[in-house]
């Protein structure tokens, strides 16, 4: 069903790419950005437009493209602030959150109600795809069952009208179930589809190891034989705290050489993290063409350091911008991240400008999925947007509202949001589905097992 094309009339500021902003009008047709420079007919409709467009008033506002949550894990929004995982080293804060997998149980209904609370959080935030990578799977766990969480996720998100690339990771599975499961989702999920994405764009699979200290080269090399075959972006997680001691411990080696040796190192992969990473390594990752995703929400808090991003940019690395899971960030809130990123960014190189962390977290996440249509406004983008209201009391006296977007308001959320044409957020609230349905659905599951317990 084709989407009622969208005006919206009158932006104070449209942020269209990265080095182009204007105001006026942007016209939305068939679930792609179709123009609009400066004011745009009101009479402008017809049958080439699929009937007169649904106008949305948005003066005072600044628009930007959605927001990218190019690291998630969703399963983790059912463990938030969860006791043992706040102030301890990695090495504790793991087998914590493992026994809680364990104690709830990591069913296709916990996976749905996890995606659906994590989704539309970050719709609410302005986030309009998240990439979930999915590390936990229940041992014993059949191909068909595999499936089943995976499709539970993806219906999660496309129940509220977000966009999803679910992640088949991997944090020490058997290498050769592993491999089966990932091209049983592939093949259940995006049949037929050379790229891994469906054809409307909405849903995605990539794999991913959670990095080499939970998974062998045999992981790597089997996952990166499905990503062959399909077509699929590859992603893993390297020099994190726990990342590189492991590494040197068992290979004697760090991670991206370990990462380059095995063969996953290259334009179709994305590292996140990189908290400790040498000017040599930074060297070895832009040769690769990899892409980068930056995720202070997580890494501060937990003690993990803070990425160099300066210097990445600096040699040529796309980087992006996540907000980890809700067992080490607590919240799915993108630009907040954005904020904490453009902020922390002078502890380690240059201070990074307000719209180069825009741009992470729009087009800097597209690239690293592989989504050449995501993370800008340009003709034939696609219709995916946030509208800001700059013209309350938080942003009184912000001489630049697009930098104030990050600087000021530090809870902001987006007034409307639109996810391929269609407004899913409207004046604060979701569209599709009522919030308090959404939180009632993940404490019931919750409650259950608690009661059990």
């Amino acid at each position: 069903m084709r989407p009622t094309p969208l005006l919206l009339r009158e932006a104070m500021t449209i942020v269209v790419d990265e080095t182009t902003e204007r105001a006026g009008d942007l016209l939305l047709v068939d679930g792609q950005v179709a123009g609009g420079e400066g004011p745009v007919a009101a009479g402008v409709g017809g049958a080439g437009l699929g009937g007169r467009p649904e106008a949305l008033d948005v003066s005072g506002c600044v628009v930007t493209a959605g927001l990218v949550n190019a690291h998630h894990h969703l399963l983790q929004t059912a463990f938030r602030t969860l006791p043992g995982t706040r102030g301890v080293p990695m090495a504790t804060w793991l087998p914590t959150m493992a026994a809680a997998y364990v104690r709830v149980g990591v069913d296709p209904e916990l996976v749905g109600a996890a995606a659906l609370a994590g989704s539309a959080e970050g719709l609410l935030c302005g986030v309009t795809t998240i990439a979930d990578h999915h590390l936990t799977w229940p041992a014993g766990a059949s191909t068909a069952d595999s499936v089943a969480l995976a499709r539970a996720a993806a219906d999660a998100a496309s129940s509220v009208g977000s966009r999803l690339v679910f992640v088949r990771g991997s944090a020490r599975d058997d290498p050769q179930e592993a491999a089966l499961s990932a091209e049983a989702i592939c093949q259940a999920l995006v049949p037929g589809r050379a790229d891994g994405v469906s054809a409307d764009g909405m849903l995605q699979v990539a794999v991913g190891p959670a990095g080499v200290h939970s998974d062998p080269r045999e992981t790597f090399a089997l996952l990166g034989e499905v990503a062959q075959r399909h077509g699929l972006r590859r992603r893993t997680q390297a020099n994190e705290q726990v990342d590189v001691a492991i590494a040197l411990e068992r290979y004697g080696k760090r991670p991206l050489q370990l990462l380059d040796e095995w063969g996953w190192l290259g334009p179709d992969v994305t590292l996140a993290h990189l908290c400790d990473v040498t000017p040599e390594e930074i060297a070895l990752v832009a040769a690769a063409g990899c892409a980068a995703t930056h995720a202070p929400g997580c890494d501060v808090p937990m003690g993990w350091g803070v990425a160099p991003v300066a210097a990445l940019l600096e040699a040529g690395v796309v980087v992006g911008l996540g907000t980890s899971g809700g067992g080490s960030n607590d919240a799915g809130h993108l630009l907040a991240d954005a904020r904490l990123a453009m902020q922390v960014s002078g502890l380690v190189g240059p201070q990074l400008a307000a719209r180069a962390v825009l741009g992470m977290a729009t087009r800097g996440s597209a690239v690293g999925l592989g989504r050449p249509e995501l993370g800008h406004l340009r003709p034939g983008a696609a219709a995916d947007l946030c509208v800001w209201d700059v013209s309350g009391v938080a942003d009184a006296g912000v001489a630049d509202p697009v930098a104030g977007l990050l600087w000021a308001a530090p809870g902001r959320r987006p007034r409307h949001v639109v996810v391929a044409g269609e407004v899913v957020v409207r004046d604060y609230e979701l569209v599709r589905v009522a919030e308090r349905e959404v939180v009632e659905r993940l404490r019931a599951r919750l409650a259950r097992v608690a009661r059990l317990g």
